[in-house]
């Protein structure tokens, strides 16, 4: 049993994450498409993963999206897109493929700034988020982006290894509980198309609400 953050996440506690982190993480197999969209973020991993896809050559262009969110504010000394262009040029992105988008504050600003940046002759995508994000991006795409063909991928990162020190455990599981939260809540409001819930994830989802991990709701996108 561990204290974090106040909270205590006893075996129960890591049972029930597991389940949410597995039903978050989609992992789309990445395809050739027109632009990769990096989801700017904490994780600076997300970056890395979208440095790896480019060199993979598997589109031209890689946009990089984010102002400040529920985790970055103060984090970095720039934007989160300013934050996680500056990692992957050092990486050996070339910065005439990089489009930075500055301005959004949540997943579905993400999204349809990144698309009215690219414009009408985007087709598809590759969209690369936190893995734990996956699904609510891809609920998302299908309201805030419709035209684009998007595929949705992450680091390759384990439950285990995910925590970092700006998000340990107790925050994880507060983000993996707010986003099934918000898969309940955003069809109605037009934020985001409806996706069904297996009833263990649900029992898992109420499991860790009852225990307090409810630091991520849903005021916003």
């Amino acid at each position: 049993m561990r204290s974090v953050s106040g909270k205590w996440v006893n075996k129960a506690a890591l049972e029930a994450a597991r389940i949410l982190w597995t039903f978050h993480a989609v992992y789309d197999v990445p395809a050739a498409c027109d632009a990769i969209v990096g989801l700017g973020s904490y994780d600076l991993r997300v970056a890395d993963r979208c440095s790896e896809l480019y060199q993979s050559a598997i589109a031209p262009k890689l946009v990089l999206t984010g102002c400040s969110g529920n985790w970055t504010d103060g984090l970095y000394d720039t934007t989160e897109a300013e934050a996680f262009a500056r990692r992957c040029m050092a990486q050996g992105v070339p910065e005439h493929a990089i489009l930075v988008e500055p301005q959004a504050t949540n997943i579905g600003e993400n999204l349809r700034f990144s698309g009215a940046l690219l414009g009408d002759q985007t087709h598809s995508v590759v969209i690369v988020t936190k893995p734990q994000t996956q699904r609510r991006v891809l609920a998302a795409v299908a309201r805030q982006w419709p035209r684009v063909d998007a595929r949705v991928t992450a680091p390759h990162t384990s439950f285990e290894d995910q925590p970092t020190r700006h998000h340990p455990l107790a925050l994880l599981i507060d983000e993996m509980v707010g986003d099934v939260q918000r898969l309940i809540d955003y069809p109605a409001r037009g934020f985001a198309a409806a996706v069904e819930i297996p009833a263990h994830v649900m029992d898992a989802w109420q499991f860790l609400r009852d225990a307090g991990f409810e630091g991520h709701p849903p005021e916003h996108q």
